[in-house]
């Protein structure tokens, strides 16, 4: 059937802030989304609160409306506009529950504006879990023993027969956000409590435990003709009790019997049509009892899920934009596929590669947080991985998890702690699994102390084996490359093996191993992602590496492995991603990414992605015009680059990853484009900042450096405590600490000396009661210009990534700003910057301190180009390839009327008990943006973004310093004035409101 012509305005509602169990990934549906429906003709209008998105470029809808989530604002904008239809399904959980709520406050029905993509009748059945429960049972399709409770008191009677372990799901949250595993009925008690506050519709399932089974995923859309297509199997490799976020998952499944693949594939069908998504896609979980194969169903996503984006970069089949245009109407044999150009959207994807998604975990910055996986999501990122077998596409996600780990290496500890290590989840169980195979442990027991099928861990042994084998190889004391069988390197290399993981077991370094690999003719070769397993031409340059033995071509005479990735004649720009996210580098690199592919297309350059994040817009397949999904290490990206021969290499829009090649790839001989590799290293490296400063003559807190404690110490004793101490090459302050004595400046130095052991440790004295301020300039090597000053509204001390900041400044006179301008432009030219830096500096008492300066894009400047409407990082990149800022257009500071405010979204929920304070080392996941004529109103319109409730009545409570009370007794006379009781106590004042 053709699209519908009865609708021409569409509204999209945005996911809002990065937070863990929805994140980056609906970024990159939405965009899809958004784009996909343009194409169609229709006018678009998107609501959405976060400024760190491609989503919320000005490109990719007809109106962007940066506001926050919420029924209230939404209306207005409804009002406004009247759009004719609203999608729900592409902004993950926040979106489907608004929609439902619009709808049932009958604002949908007051502007008549119709819900596409699933309806409220669906999306309840779905995710209501007794409704849910009761559509299974009516297509004889088995779910666990359960029961949906609204109150405690309900819960409490009904445990008993549902039996402990108990698995609470609350309806209508994301993420796993309230949900747990009670094995008592304290525990009971207390998750349904927090899971009937967070659920949207107060009810929680509480289901029988099928812990231990096999967890399975099918990804299936189905459009209005009834037509229904399995887009990928996935396979959890860890089995049920832990979030599906939380696990190793490969595609396509592994360890099914082709039976039950069939039996999983019929139910999803069923269930699809059951539910009603008749528009788009849903992902489906079920459980599988690994002793009779017994199949129940846990639950379904009526919407384009996590999974949907890992779904769609494994197969190279877009499920959201597909989805997008069976909302408006198309079915699924009218959309062509964009991959094959041949075959239509009903023709179901076909993969002869193993997708392996490894998730990135942030343990690190919550001490006290429990590690233990459970049903509730705790990682705040992901990998993903593509090989010809599963050990290889392991293999591959290790190294791209950015965690100093290249492949099994030891675990310390005794067969008790190894046997814990296996039997409770966590994030570090796969390395512990490597080590009991090392002590003699059986495949068997190490399978019944997981739950883990035992085909996994026979594969993980085979890695183990392989690595043993090498390691009877090392090298001698004067590390000289021992004579090790080419045999035994193809084999490695072929199960994903990485050069930096021989060089270890071989005791020598990676650049010998490297050396002889090739030497032997040992180098990787390119393949496609097709969608069809190579049944028809692919047309998306999509690739992945592997490795292939050479084999005689009819006609030739030399042997050769095939190679897909064909190097076309244009010159091209290598653009290295971000990586995983994580806390300290999101969402906001991925944005920059994604611009420098646009500025070079415009520039007539090839431009070449490498990235391994599947949650985001830059491993689109159409986003670059070529895209290797590979991990962003040194062996991989040369691998790379030694097959395209680019003119040369973007390393300052990918954040802290890229900059750690950057010496790397200039001694192997690599261009880099923009600020040169030494000039990174002088502002990174915290005692060649120092004397860049002293050069200068500009102010820093008074510092010293340190590389061991003894060092360490003496400094601080000179400066005096409390010191704030900060390693060098880190991002989201990792590892920054204010250390108030001289025990605590030991252990901090002991910790991390691991985390930056070749760069020395700055010390430098805590500037209390100061103001910090962010500062983005661009520059083209000659000239520069200040794109944005941010005040924090928390004091310094607080990692600018989780402090609250007014763009323009709310407090700062015009003599210090003037002041900030011209010591950015100094050290901008001094370090020769090309391209972007930010600068932070702290204010005390008329003093203008440089903290630090980050010679590549910041974390804030898709925030300053937003509120500033200039595409800083489009226009960067063009300053990078040799354009001037006058070629640019771009010769004066941009002037703005408007107030805008930066919000951080902290993930505390997810990890009850741990210290809430903040300090130097970041801990938000995610931000928003509110945005206003005055200061009030912006930062009324973030607090409500960041889902902090503000109270419009009841009694405050304000602890005032002595310095600052003068001011506060001026703002009490102003509140007296308008009516508001104060009553004062020394040092204290209560007011009533």
């Amino acid at each position: 059937m053709p699209k519908r012509t009865d609708i021409k305005k569409v509204l999209v509602i945005g996911s809002g802030p990065i937070i863990i169990g929805q994140a980056c990934e609906f970024d990159y549906s939405g965009t899809q989304a958004c784009k996909a429906l343009r194409e169609e003709g229709y006018r678009i209008v998107l609501v959405n609160s976060n400024p760190a998105t491609i989503m919320t470029d000005p490109e990719i809808a007809d109106a962007t409306y940066i506001e926050p989530l919420n029924t209230e604002t939404l209306e207005m904008i409804i009002a406004k506009e009247r759009p004719d239809a609203l999608l729900p399904t592409i902004g993950g959980q926040t979106a489907l529950n608004l929609a439902v709520e619009l709808y049932e406050n009958g604002i949908l029905d007051k502007y008549g504006t119709e819900l596409i993509g699933a309806s409220v009748d669906a999306i309840k059945k779905a995710e209501d879990r007794e409704l849910f429960k009761q559509a299974m049972q009516n297509i004889g399709l088995e779910v666990p023993k359960s029961i949906a409770v609204t109150s405690v008191k309900q819960g409490l009677d009904i445990v008993e027969d549902i039996g402990f372990p108990a698995i609470l799901r609350p309806a209508f949250t994301l993420g796993g956000t309230g949900g747990g595993i009670a094995y008592d009925l304290d525990q009971f008690k207390r998750i349904l409590e927090h899971g009937l506050e967070l659920s949207l519709t107060k009810q929680v399932l509480v289901e029988e435990s099928v812990l231990g089974w096999k967890e399975y995923e099918m990804e299936v859309i189905r459009d209005k003709n009834d037509n229904v297509v399995i887009i990928c199997s996935v396979e959890n490799f860890d089995p049920m009790g832990i979030h599906t976020g939380d696990s190793i998952t490969v595609a396509p499944v592994q360890t099914m019997t082709d039976k039950e693949y069939h039996r999983m594939r019929d139910a999803s069908i069923r269930i699809i049509r059951e539910i009603g998504v008749d528009t788009g896609g849903s992902n489906i979980q079920f459980a599988v009892d690994p002793h009779n194969g017994k199949i129940v169903v846990i639950e379904m996503n009526p919407r384009v899920s996590r999974s949907s984006a890992l779904a769609s970069k494994a197969t190279g089949f877009p499920i959201a934009k597909i989805a997008a245009k069976l909302a408006a109407g198309l079915s699924l044999d009218e959309i062509p596929n964009d991959i094959t150009r041949e075959t239509p959207a009903s023709f179901e994807p076909v993969i002869d590669y193993v997708v392996l998604k490894f998730p990135k975990f942030a343990f690190e910055k919550f001490p006290g947080s429990d590690p233990t996986l459970m049903t509730q999501m705790k990682s705040v990122g992901e990998v993903m991985a593509i090989g010809r077998t599963f050990k290889e596409a392991l293999n591959k996600a290790i190294r791209s998890l950015e965690m100093s780990s290249y492949g099994f290496e030891r675990r310390t500890g005794t067969i008790e702690e190894i046997t814990d290590k296996l039997t409770v989840p966590n994030s570090e169980r796969i390395w512990y699994i490597g080590e009991a195979l090392r002590i003699g442990m059986s495949i068997a027991e190490i399978s019944s102390k997981t739950g883990i099928d035992p085909w996994f861990v026979y594969n993980i042994k085979q890695i183990v084996d392989i690595e043993d084998e090498i390691s009877a190889f090392k090298a001698n004391e004067g590390g000289r490359m021992p004579d090790i069988p080419s045999e035994l390197i193809w084999r490695a290399k072929e199960n994903g093996v990485s050069d930096r993981r021989i060089a270890a077991l071989l005791n020598t370094d990676e650049l010998e191993v490297r050396t002889l690999r090739k030497s032997k003719g040992i180098t990787p070769v390119f393949k496609m992602v097709d969608t069809c397993a190579a049944e028809f031409k692919a047309y998306t340059p999509y690739f992945y590496s592997t490795y292939e033995k050479p084999f005689y071509k009819q006609g030739a005479s030399i042997p050769a492995a095939e190679c897909e990735a064909a190097p076309s004649d244009r010159k091209k720009i290598v653009i290295l991603g971000s990586g995983p996210n994580r806390i300290g580098q999101g969402i906001e690199f991925d944005y920059c990414c994604v611009h420098a592919v646009m500025a070079c297309k415009e520039m007539g350059f090839e431009s070449i992605m490498i990235n391994c994040n599947p949650e985001t817009v830059s491993t689109d397949y159409d986003t670059a015009d070529k895209l290797y999904f590979e991990p962003l290490t040194e062996e991989d990206v040369l691998n790379i680059i030694e097959r395209e021969k680019p003119e040369g290499v973007i390393l300052q829009f990918g954040g802290q990853t890229p900059l750690k090649l950057a010496k790397v790839l200039e001694k192997a001989g690599v261009k880099i484009f923009g600020t040169t590799p030494d000039a990174i290293d002088m502002a990174e490296d915290r005692k060649r900042f120092k004397e860049l400063l002293h050069k200068l003559d500009l102010r820093q807190p008074e510092s010293a450096t340190a590389i061991n404690i003894e060092e360490a110490t003496a400094a601080a004793e000179t400066i005096g405590y409390p010191v704030l101490v900060r390693p060098s090459y880190v991002l989201g302050g990792r590892a920054m600490e204010i250390v108030y004595d001289e025990q605590s400046l030991v252990g901090y130095m002991q910790r991390a000396i691991d985390v930056s052991p070749d760069h020395p440790i700055l010390i430098d004295k805590y500037l209390e009661d100061a103001t910090e301020v962010d500062v983005d300039c661009i520059s083209d090597g000659k000239d520069t210009i200040i794109a944005g000053i941010m005040e924090h509204i928390e004091e310094a001390g607080i990692h600018s990534g989780d402090s609250a900041c007014s763009l323009p400044p709310y407090s700062l006179s015009s003599s210090i700003i003037e002041e900030i301008k011209q010591k950015t432009k100094a050290l901008s030219k001094e370090l020769g910057v090309h391209g972007l830096m930010n600068v932070q500096y702290a204010i005390r008492n008329g003093d203008v301190f440089v903290l630090e300066a980050n010679p590549r894009a910041s974390r804030t400047i898709p925030f300053v180009g937003k509120v500033t409407g200039i595409p800083y990082v489009k226009l960067a990149t063009k300053a990078i390839l040799g354009k001037s800022l006058n070629e640019l257009n771009l010769t004066e500071e941009i002037e703005f009327s408007h107030i805008a405010v930066k919000e951080a979204v902290f993930p505390f929920n997810k990890f009850p008990g741990v210290d809430l304070l903040l300090g130097p080392e970041m801990k938000s996941t995610g931000e928003v943006m509110g945005i206003g004529q005055d200061f009030g109103v912006a930062y009324a319109k973030a607090q409500i973004a960041s889902f902090n409730r503000i109270p419009l009545s009841g009694r405050f409570f304000i602890s005032v310093k002595d310095k600052d009370k003068p001011q506060a007794a001026e703002i009490a006379k102003k509140l007296i004035d308008l009516g508001i009781e104060i009553i004062a106590t020394k040092g204290t004042a209560n007011c009533e409101l």
